[in-house]
């Protein structure tokens, strides 16, 4: 499996190229420096994007993810791990109160479930296939979106998940 690395930050691509150095990590093919609300990649390149701690600190993050989409290909699968915020209880009334100092981190406390559920509902061809939330306070979601179409990396993926749980 082959890896292409891209961060909006040269920084911590340098960062990212002396762990690959370190590691002797033969399979990250690239790391470019590139926003994620527009890739210079053609469409269908990848088989799987994988984007973790992203889509709430991107200014637009329907953009990034019109853009994994796109340069996805058909089968392919768009893995997230992003921040949710609660729909109800204590949690949201603490990320209510803690927001101010979570946008000095570049978070979005607000940024609800609901985004990605109409995102993947006006995205033709694209489907919600899990949301799945990450230890230990559930802050964080494991979400994936299939791409219709031949191959089948998202099936495989799954087959892969359920097999192993």
């Amino acid at each position: 499996m082959k890896i292409c690395g891209v961060d909006i930050s040269e920084p911590m691509l340098r960062k990212a190229q002396e762990r690959v150095d370190e590691f002797e990590l033969n399979n990250v093919e690239e790391l470019r420096v590139m926003d994620a609300e527009h890739l210079e990649f053609p469409d269908a390149s990848f088989d799987v994007i994988v984007a973790q701690y992203v889509i709430t600190t991107v200014p637009n993050p329907e953009d990034a993810l019109d853009e994994f989409a796109r340069v996805l290909k058909p089968g392919g699968e768009i893995i997230l791990v992003s921040r949710v915020g609660a729909e109800a209880g204590l949690r949201r009334s603490l990320e209510h109160w803690f927001q101010p100092a979570a946008r000095k981190l570049g978070w979005r406390t607000e940024f609800a479930f609901e985004r990605y559920a109409q995102w993947a509902s006006r995205t033709t061809g694209v489907t919600l296939v899990e949301r799945r939330a990450m230890p230990p306070f559930g802050h964080f979601s494991l979400i994936r979106f299939a791409k219709d179409g031949a191959g089948g990396a998202a099936r495989q993926t799954d087959q892969a998940m359920r097999a192993a749980g």
